[in-house]
């Protein structure tokens, strides 16, 4: 009783925003065949605008796929989804909860660090995992149960050194949060590239700053002081406004890039005028659909994001939530089965056509990705610049 006490306990207070209970549907009610997926995001703290960009592209992917065919019987899929909050020990607990509720495979989760901190109790659960949008190599590294479809912090890095070099840029500075996976894995990729291309002394300025630190004046001042050529700031969209506005308002003119976190249109809005001329690598362009699914997605993402009062402007991981989720369930497909470690294995061959592009997996799980979208925001919007491809 004490545990199913808990477990119901950890279902009500995941009721926020357009949270209803602990899933997006009831049990089926008619007896019929049921199928549990796991939704493991940050729904709140740091990353909860980001994990709700993509719970919203697994929730649309349900809708529009909410069946699968197992051995002649037809299953319902059912979405169980938890708050991780953006905090590895919440992270625990909510993995433990997904286990716990029987889930048959886990999509998620945005933010590297809480998907590394719970990656071990999903493969001794020998329950398979998809991330959308985590990209730091550690998420699948010795974890044979751990996949994603996403390119890699190695992979992004290195886009956003070669697109400052190309732009002419001989010297950087670097900020990135401490504790954070994303951000100080990225960071580090990033000045070992630019390094390559640049020289050794091409990093003038290397900061850092704490977990919900809101003043960053004085770090500021010392990248001014290194007068770099660009800024190389990956963090949370929370963080990103504050890190933008400061600069500009102490005078700091250098162009300010970032990662796939600050693809997020509450970016724009927080930090205003400020925001112009930012530039971000990211996984997706609805402008240029590449798939027939892609397409489908393009125009059906849009109304629903209109029904339920977003903004109609698609986030590049609303499309990774989504084919996180067709992954699965390819994969419960081939698998034919209910059983989970069926479907990790069958996982190992998956490879389909989707939103972002053929996804396949290498020996590590990691998607076979070599190209990244290079966004700016002009006007107060983002737009499209280039694509760049990285050999690996």
């Amino acid at each position: 009783m004490k545990r199913k006490a808990l477990i119901l306990t950890l279902c009500l207070s995941l009721v926020v925003g357009l949270f209803t209970g602990c899933g997006t549907k009831p049990t089926s009610g008619d007896g019929g065949k049921v199928i549990k997926i796991g939704v493991f995001e940050p729904i709140t703290g740091e990353n909860g605008g980001g994990g709700f960009q993509e719970v919203l592209g697994m929730r649309y992917a349900n809708k529009v796929y909410p069946t699968v065919e197992i051995n002649g019987d037809t299953y319902e899929i059912q979405l169980v989804e938890v708050d991780n909050k953006s905090d590895k020990t919440e992270a625990v607990s909510a993995a433990q909860s997904l286990i716990s509720s029987g889930v048959k495979v886990v999509l998620g989760s945005y933010g590297s660090g809480v998907s590394i901190a719970a990656g071990d109790f999903f493969a001794d659960a020998k329950i398979p995992a998809i991330g959308a949008s985590c990209t730091n190599p550690q998420v699948t590294l010795g974890n044979d149960f751990y996949f994603r479809v996403c390119f890699l912090d190695p992979f992004q890095g290195t886009v956003m050194a070669n697109y400052a070099f190309q732009e002419n840029a001989k010297t950087a500075a670097v900020i990135t949060q401490l504790g954070d996976d994303y951000s100080s894995g990225l960071g580090s990729y990033f000045v070992t590239a630019f390094k390559e291309l640049a020289g050794e002394n091409a990093i003038v300025s290397e900061e850092q700053f704490q977990t919900n630190q809101t003043d960053f004046k004085a770090i500021l001042t010392n990248v001014k002081a290194a007068n770099p050529d660009v800024i190389f700031a990956p963090s949370s969209i929370a963080t990103a406004p504050l890190i933008i506005k400061q600069a500009r308002e102490l005078g700091i003119t250098a162009p300010i890039m970032a990662g796939d976190t600050w693809e997020n249109s509450t970016i724009i809005e927080n930090a205003g005028e400020y925001a112009e001329g930012i530039v971000l690598s990211t996984f997706f362009d609805d402008a240029d659909p590449a798939t027939e699914e892609a397409k489908s997605f393009v125009t059906g993402f849009k109304q629903y994001l209109k029904e339920n009062n977003q903004s109609e402007i698609i986030p590049a991981v609303s499309a990774l939530g989504y084919d996180a989720y067709l992954v699965a369930l390819e994969a419960i497909k081939q698998a034919a089965s209910t059983d989970s470690e069926a479907i990790r294995n069958a996982l190992v061959n998956v490879k389909i056509d989707g939103v972002t592009g053929s996804i396949s997996f290498d020996e590590n799980g990691d998607a076979n990705k070599d190209m990244a979208f290079i966004k700016t925001v002009k006007n107060g919007a983002f737009e499209f610049l280039k694509t760049v491809t990285v050999a690996k």
